[in-house]
Order: structure tokens, then C-alpha cells, then sequence
């Protein structure tokens, strides 16, 4: 029996993603490795897994066969959580209210250093915004290079430490920001932990300074990788060296 060719959503084709993300790094494997298992063309796969293009139903039976894995999650009831009052985030990200919170809302510029490039400046947009069904601020990156990994989360603004915490938390997977108060302009400083794609699937834990700069005080924003010779470099630069110097951050030396 022929297999349909329907396509997957776009939320649907992201969770699917990242669950073949997970099982290659787990395995250790290669992409190649796993198309020529599943007897798709490298790609459909690379296509696919960068959110260029859906998952087809057909392709995802042959990659649960290649895998052993069901990717197909049934659809299951949320987790019981008390409701929202009058607009209150859940004491999970600090029991604040919209009004409480409506002035770190915005577009922000994403600063941090380039993995694959040392001399280079990484940058791409935060949203962060109220969302209603969720009764808190969630936040979402877009025009990152790296498309297939762009992040959203939630929003956690604890009275007690005065930080502000981005929270990712994909299929257990987590990547956390770090960042102070915002300053009398605007800006946020602090760490982002996450993990580096390395060569194949090799992940490894990494953290590195970040910083949040309000859209309205960067004129014309460079976004992407930041070479030295670009308008904004210096800009950038001093925004995240800002981060160590002030310092919003500590990174400990090494045990000599």
C-alpha cells in the first residue's frame, strides 16, 4: 500500500526536526549516514531539518524505520496548571503582571561572539512580548543565520536575584539567558549557556557573553556575522566587552 504524501505542518515538521536531531547526536551518526539508511536523497533531509521545506508523511515512515523511532507524537492534554489570575504569570516565572513587565517588551538586537569565527560578532532579533494565552512574556529570535536553531521560550522575572531569565525548553533540551535589568537606555547584559554543534554530532556545552540592545538605539543594525570591517562592529564590541567590564558577568578562570 502506496504511503500518502501529505505534508506535515510547519510546527509539526519542527518537532520532527529536532527529535532527529537528538537521535542522530545521541547515535553519533551522520546525516548522510541516516538518509542513505532511510533511502532518502541527502537533500530532502538537510532541506527538511532546516525548515526549507515540510516533512512529507512518506518521509517520515522511512526515517522512523531507519531510526527505530516513532517521531509521530500523538497529540497529548496539556499539563494541568492553576489559571492564570488577572493577567499573573505562573510563580514558575515569578508571579509578575503585564504592567509590571511592559517595559521590557520590544525588539531587541542580540549580540554575542561568534562561535565559528573568533574574530567575528554574532548577531540576530529577540521579540519578546506579552502572550495571552500563556499569561506571561515569551520571547522568540528570528534572522539568525543558523535558522534551524532559532529559539523561543519563556519569559522568568523573579523579584528575588533582579535578573531576567530566557528560558528554551525543547523535549527536555535546555538553553538558558541570563541578563540584568534593563539599563536607564534600555540595554541587557549578561550569559547565554547553550551547547556548540561541533564536527558531525558532536555537541558540546558552551557559554559566552550576550547582550540585548533595544532596535530604536541601533539606527541601522547589522545582523548575521559581524566581520571588523563592518559599520557596527566597534558598536558591538563595546556592548560586549560591556558585559565583562562592568561587570553584568564573571567567567572564572580554569583550574591552573
Amino acid at each position: 500500500m502506496s504511503i500518502p504524501e501529505s505534508e506535515l505542518s510547519d510546527e509539526q515538521s519542527r518537532q520532527v526536526a529536532d527529535l532527529i536531531r537528538e537521535e542522530i547526536a545521541r547515535r553519533r551518526m551522520s546525516r548522510q549516514g541516516l538518509a542513505e539508511q532511510a533511502k532518502i536523497s541527502l537533500s530532502t533531509l538537510e532541506k527538511a531539518l532546516g525548515g526549507r521545506r515540510p516533512f512529507t508523511l512518506a518521509t517520515i515512515v522511512r526515517l522512523e524505520q531507519a531510526l527505530g523511532v516513532a517521531l509521530r507524537k500523538a497529540p497529548s492534554a496539556p499539563p494541568a496548571v492553576p489559571p492564570a489570575e488577572n493577567g499573573i504569570a505562573p510563580d514558575s516565572l515569578g508571579s509578575y503582571s503585564r504592567r509590571a513587565v511592559e517595559w521590557i517588551e520590544g525588539t531587541y538586537v542580540t549580540l554575542r561572539p561568534s562561535f565559528g569565527d573568533t574574530e567575528a560578532i554574532y548577531a540576530y532579533r529577540t521579540d519578546i512580548a506579552w502572550d495571552e494565552a500563556a499569561s506571561s512574556l515569551l520571547f522568540r529570535e528570528a534572522a539568525r543565520l543558523d535558522a534551524a536553531f532559532t529559539q523561543f521560550g519563556e519569559v522568568a522575572v523573579p523579584n528575588q536575584s533582579g535578573f531576567i531569565y530566557l528560558v528554551t525548553n525543547r523535549h527536555g533540551q535546555h538553553r538558558l539567558i541570563t541578563v540584568s535589568r534593563p539599563t536607564i537606555t534600555g540595554e541587557m547584559y549578561g550569559i547565554i549557556t547553550t551547547l556548540l554543534a561541533g564536527r558531525g554530532s558532536l555537541l558540546t556545552p558552551i557559554a559566552a557573553p550576550i547582550a540585548l540592545l533595544p532596535l530604536r538605539n541601533v539606527p541601522e543594525p547589522n545582523l548575521g556575522r559581524v566581520a571588523p570591517t563592518d559599520p557596527n562592529y566597534a558598536l558591538y564590541r563595546d556592548h560586549l566587552r560591556k558585559t565583562v567590564e562592568e561587570p553584568f558577568a564573571l567567567f572564572m578562570p580554569g583550574v591552573s
